[in-house]
């Protein structure tokens, strides 16, 4: 029966994402519905409480004949061959994938539906074994080998190791006269080292104008000399 909220086609009035179940959440509640069904179809039927790990694997064994999966007989000729060239009377059965997630999905919605960890039947060792069986047996017929994925672990620590982020080098700006060797100085006539302080010296010129400017303050300095940084 539509809910009050439904337009004519059949559309929730809700917006788009809002209160609607994800793709796992709707799927568990259709497999919890089916397998509460399959209770209640039962002969006799059977109580939610009184259900074992034996009669969920009734109900892995009951969903084979609506299985997909070809499965070889040990005579069949196709026996381990991954792809077959052609058909054969193999039966087909519920994949081992499709029943290890099943199983996982009720396993869940038994204890939301209320039911105790310690008395889920999906968590018996009956059903893992079987669950296993499967897959072995399968893997066998089928050619095809079932492997899970490896978590990687992350490495740890080294003890005492403190990474810290690189610290950006700054550019190197180019000093003139400060440090530099004597060969560098040469290339200025008559250009030396100031012993305090590290400036390029250089001697004074007779000029005029601009160079004015020079030889006064060349001359407030002894020797004649200036800092090569009063040039600029």
């Amino acid at each position: 029966m539509p809910s009050a909220n439904s337009d004519s086609s059949g559309n929730s009035g809700a917006p788009d994402g809002v209160g609607r179940p994800s793709r796992y959440e709707s799927q568990k509640r259709r497999d919890w519905n089916s397998f509460r069904q399959y209770l209640r179809n039962h002969r006799p039927p059977l109580e939610l409480a009184r259900c074992s790990g034996a009669h969920v694997l009734e109900f892995l064994r009951y969903l084979d004949q609506f299985g997909k999966t070809k499965v070889h007989a040990a005579g069949c000729p196709f026996f381990g061959h991954p792809h077959p060239p052609a058909p054969c009377p193999c039966p087909l059965r519920q994949a081992w994938g499709s029943l290890d997630a099943l199983v996982g999905r009720l396993r869940a919605a038994f204890e939301e539906d209320g039911g105790q960890p310690e008395a889920n039947p999906f968590a018996a060792r009956a059903v893992r074994l079987y669950l296993r069986e499967v897959r072995d047996s399968q893997a066998k017929a089928r050619g095809i080998a079932y492997e899970k994925k490896k978590r990687k672990r992350p490495f740890p620590p080294l003890q005492g190791y403190n990474p810290q982020p690189p610290v950006p080098m700054a550019a190197a700006v180019p000093v003139i006269g400060y440090d530099q060797p004597e060969s560098d100085l040469n290339l200025v006539s008559g250009g030396y080292q100031h012993h305090l302080h590290g400036h390029l010296m250089l001697p004074t010129v007779d000029a005029s104008g601009d160079d004015a400017a020079v030889m006064a303050v060349a001359e407030a300095h002894s020797g004649g000399m200036i800092p090569l940084s009063v040039l600029n």
